[in-house]
Order: C-alpha cells, then structure tokens, then sequence
C-alpha cells in the first residue's frame, strides 16, 4: 500500500512535550513593530496531552492554556500559564487522569457537572470582559483569570446568576458599544433539544435567558451577532446523548446525518424570541464570521465547510482528509411568517479549507469588507497537513495570501490591532511554530499587505501549543 504524503513534516515536535509555564521578555525581534501597537494579544488552546501515563489522542483533548503577548512602551513581553479549572485541578490532585475528553475515552473515566457533559479543559477561546479575562471551553462556565498575571481566579458564574450545569459555549459576542455580552448554550436532550440564549450587561447582570426549541441535538459551535439579531447555523450534525451516557467520546457520539437541512436560526436581539427559521445549503459551518442589517435585510458571514471537521482533529492525522470550503454571504429577508428566506448568496473564492477568521473587532456587527483567516494550502491531498497560509481577504476584491515557509505552520487565530491614528489600518498578529527549530514565534503583518510577510517576528525561545482562538485587547489611551 502507497503510503499517503505528509504535508506538515516536523508537526509531531508540538504535541510531543508540555510547554512551560513562563513569564518575561521575548527572546528576540526580528523587523520592525509598528509604532502604534499598544495592547495584548490573548490565545487560548490545548497545551497538555498526556497525563500520567494517559496519551490524548485528539486536539481538542489538551488542558488549556493561555498567553499573553503584551506590546509596551518598554518592549515586549509574553506569559503563559496553564487554567487551573475544576478538571485541572482534580486531576493533579489525584495524580491521573480521571475525566473523558473530546476524543478520548478510557476504562474508568467519567463525565463531570453530575454526568451530564465533559469536564471542560477550558481550552478553547479567550475573552477580556467587565475588567476581568475569562477563558472558556465547550459547554461549561467560563473561569475568571487575572488579566496581568493569567493566574486563575475560579468559577465565572456572573454573580450567582448561572448555576454549575448551565450549557455555555466557547463563542460570545461582545457589542463594541454597548460592552453588552450574548452566548448560547446547547441542551442535547434527544427528546425536547433547546438552544440556550443568554443576554448579560456590561457589568455581568443578566438581562434575560431564553429558550429556544430546536429541530434536532444539533452540534453549534458558534454564532453571529448583528445590532438587531443573533443568527445560528443549525446543520444536521447532531450529538447522541445516549452513546455519550454509555461510555463514548463526544467525537464517537456526534452524527453527520444529511437529510434535514440545514437552516439560519434568526432571533430577537432585543426579546431573545425566535424571528425565522431560513433554509440554506446543508452544509457545515464551524465558525462565523460576522452579521449585519443592511436596510431591512440581514446580513449573515460564515465559513461554509462542505462536511464537519472534528473527525480532522485526530492527532495521529490531523486534516488528512479535510473537506473543502469557502467564506460565504448570505443576504436574507426575514419575511413576515417566519420563514425567511436567501435572495442573495456570494463566496469568496478560497476553497482551501478556511478556518479561524478575524475581522476588526470594531466593525463587529457592523457593515465591513474584510476579513483575515487561516488555511491549508494541501488541501484536496491525501495525508497530513495543517494552516500554513494566512488569507486577508474582501467581500468586493482580490485576495492577499502569505503561505508559510517549509516547515513552518500557523498556530492560532490571527488577531487584528487597529491604528488609532489610522482608521482601516492595523496590524495582524499571528503565532508561527517553527517545526526546525522547535520553537514559536509571532509574527506581525501589515493588515493590509499581508502577502508581503510579517514586518516583525517576535522570538520566544520555547515551544507553545499549537491554540485555537486569540483576540487583541488595545491598551487604554492615554487622556
């Protein structure tokens, strides 16, 4: 048997051990940082897959981590520490691992919040809100972090307002405006499914939780945000609680079960009450981009992924056989009966599996052009591969794409830093492992030539993980 190319040589190095905690000084700047950035760039992901003897055989089943690269008037400086959630902590204490994971099941391993769901690792995205850092995985309460030394604070229940078991997800929007919070969770009951939705102030309080039947135990990782509505991509791609009950892995217990639809779940903002149920293509998308009105239209951006994804996550392979994909818009008329509909459909012509994309943070929900993302050039190829290009793409131009040097693979979602003084302009940071030297760097772009290559790469000296979601967090303006 021929055995499949590998596309990502050297990619095994960032699995291979656990990265130390740090805190201090880049090793080394290489270019030029851009005089205007001033801030912290957040990344949170999976960092530990083994555990006394246990090896994690899939990304989504290490403890979380998180960093943070802060841009200063003295210089730059990263730290990077492990979340200490309730799994963590367990875990350490008993000296083994003791809670199912993602991907990975094992004799004896149990379910936490009372049997219900994982035990989040806490590994999946990051979040400065109400003063405070909150780092989150799938499904559980986020935990509260100390935003200058990442030490973990505890539990972030908003003020007793939401109990251990409530369903939250890794994705919540903030409104750049109002500092109003929205998120949702899933409840998989195979019998009465329900998506949670959940409106918080910018002070923490809650200002209502609805719920919201569904159409099946559909799997939703993300969602949209516009000034008037909150949009869901309900692909069938269901969760079966049963198998999970008796003994499955979440990726053993999910189903691709085509047939259904797929539909655009379109709610109230202001009400948290349903407006329409939009049929659209059934495919699959894990992440979204953004949403915006535009007259009395709705405005909907998602990564379209021809099939789900979290069968590519597998460590022994990962992205051996990734589906094709491609930015898309979609213009919808709500109607009037509640059953909307898409006039107009557009995609951006890059297929090669796009993921993670990052707009500027202040054009959230708000009418915008363009977008970064990440994507794997192999794709289409048999055997494995991972991000090795970095995309800034436009709804109404040419695409600006920067492919990694052999050996080299994008580690995070890249995240875009506004120039105060510049408004459209900015930079785009992005982690970069280097699989020669063992070693992550970060690199920075200008936002608008991104083709051209990083302006500055920022030199750790040591191995980080390969993460999942960063933001970028300005610091305050001075007067």
């Amino acid at each position: 048997m021929t055995r499949a190319a590998d596309h990502a040589p050297g990619l095994d190095a960032a699995f291979a051990r656990t990265p130390e905690e740090r805190s201090g000084p880049v090793l080394g700047i290489e270019g030029e940082i851009p005089r205007f950035l001033r801030g912290t760039y957040y990344l949170n992901g999976p960092a530990r897959f083994e555990r006394h003897g246990l090896r994690y055989g899939h990304w989504l089943d290490g403890d979380g981590m998180v960093c943070a690269l802060r841009f200063g008037e003295d210089g730059v400086s990263l730290t990077s520490r492990f979340v200490r959630g309730n799994k963590w902590r367990a875990e350490e204490e008993a000296g083994s691992a003791l809670f199912r994971a993602f991907g990975t099941a094992f004799p004896g391993d149990r379910l936490g919040r009372g049997g219900v769901t994982l035990e989040s690792p806490l590994n999946v995205s990051i979040y400065p809100y109400g003063g405070t850092l909150l780092a989150l995985g799938e499904q559980g309460l986020p935990w509260e972090l100390d935003p200058e030394t990442l030490e973990t604070r505890g539990e972030y229940t908003f003020g007793g307002r939401l109990g251990p078991v409530a369903p939250f997800a890794a994705h919540p929007k903030i409104d750049p405006e109002t500092g109003e919070l929205f998120n949702f969770g899933i409840s998989f009951a195979a019998g009465a499914p329900q998506l949670q939705l959940y409106r918080f102030g910018s002070d923490g309080a809650l200002v209502y939780r609805r719920r919201l039947p569904l159409p099946g135990p559909c799997s939703v990782h993300d969602f949209a945000l516009s000034r008037r509505h909150a949009v869901f991509h309900l692909s069938p791609y269901h969760l079966d609680m049963e198998a999970l009950r008796q003994g499955a892995s979440v990726l053993e217990s999910l189903r691709w079960e085509p047939g259904p639809g797929t539909r655009l779940l379109v709610v109230s903002r202001e009400t948290g009450e349903e407006v329409a149920s939009v049929p659209v293509k059934e495919r699959y998308s894990l992440h979204t981009v953004n949403a915006f009105e535009c007259g009395d239209r709705l405005v909907v951006d998602v990564l379209e992924l021809d099939r789900p994804v979290y069968d590519q996550y597998r460590l022994s392979g990962l992205f051996e056989d990734v589906g094709e994909g491609r930015p898309v818009r979609m213009v919808v008329d709500l109607g009037a009966d509640g059953m909307g509909r898409v006039v107009d459909r557009r995609e951006i012509a890059y297929r090669f599996a796009p993921d993670f994309a990052a707009i500027d943070p202040a054009r959230a929900g708000r009418p915008y052009e363009e977008l970064w993302m990440l994507g794997i050039s192999a794709t289409g190829k048999p055997g494995r591969k991972f991000f090795d290009q970095l995309v800034h793409a436009r709804w109404n131009g040419p695409l600006d794409i920067w492919r990694a040097p052999a050996g080299q693979y994008l580690a995070g979602e890249p995240a875009f830093a506004g120039d105060p003084a510049d408004p459209g302009a900015g930079a785009v940071i992005c982690p970069l492992f280097d699989a020669h030297r063992e070693e992550t760097a970060f690199a920075v772009f200008d936002a608008s030539r991104v083709a051209a290559g990083p302006v500055a790469v920022l030199r750790t000296g040591s191995l980080l993980h390969l993460a999942f979601h960063g933001v970028f967090e300005p610091a305050p303006r001075k007067g």
